[in-house]
């Protein structure tokens, strides 16, 4: 489920469980800083040992994105699962971090990481799209001219001719262009 062996497995919970529990002294499941109790797994709860906790997050981060499957997995509903799995996520960046094994941020940093020349490291390296420098917004590639004249006839991609929403506090109240007549009376 996480593509471990269990030697690697036993290897990082107990640098796993350390960071979780700094993480647990410093911060509230809820996110809050915790001001007065210290951290104490309840009986209840539903990831009670480290393994537990790392077992959750590994196998989610490696096959199950949904929260409602992970949840489902562990004991817990979706919004306890998504509850553990941010804090989970967070711990296990701290872990890896520490272990010196989190996911290189630049080619340099790979490079320096691997031994290698900076160029061979590049190679290494699969580009998901090109970079935007900053600053500058990014130019649509030229679309090709269509054969079809049905295309040329179409109206430009742009502004909507529909009439527009006006806001009124809170309220959204729909623009007419003309008021609609009532009956009447007599």
């Amino acid at each position: 489920l996480t593509s471990l062996t269990l030697e690697e497995f036993r290897q990082l919970v107990p640098p796993f469980e350390a960071a979780f529990q700094a993480q647990m002294a410093a911060w509230r499941f809820d996110g809050q800083p915790r001001t007065a109790r210290r951290y104490t797994t309840s009986t209840n709860c539903p990831l009670p040992t480290p393994e537990d906790r790392l077992l959750c997050i590994l196998t989610y981060l490696k096959t199950y994105p949904l929260q409602l499957v992970q949840g489902r997995l562990f004991g817990m509903s979706q919004r306890k699962a998504n509850q553990w799995i941010h804090l989970l996520f967070v711990v296990l960046r701290a872990t890896l971090r520490a272990l010196g094994d989190a996911p290189s941020r630049t080619v340099q940093a790979l490079a320096q990481r691997i031994g290698v020349t900076e160029v061979d490291a590049a190679a290494l390296v699969m580009p998901t799209e090109e970079p935007v420098p900053l600053g500058e917004p990014p130019v649509a590639a030229p679309s090709p001219v269509a054969a079809s004249p049905l295309l040329r006839t179409t109206g430009p991609n742009g502004a909507s001719s529909a009439p527009r929403m006006r806001l009124s506090k809170r309220a959204v109240i729909a623009a007419r262009k003309s008021t609609t007549r009532s009956k009447p009376c007599c």
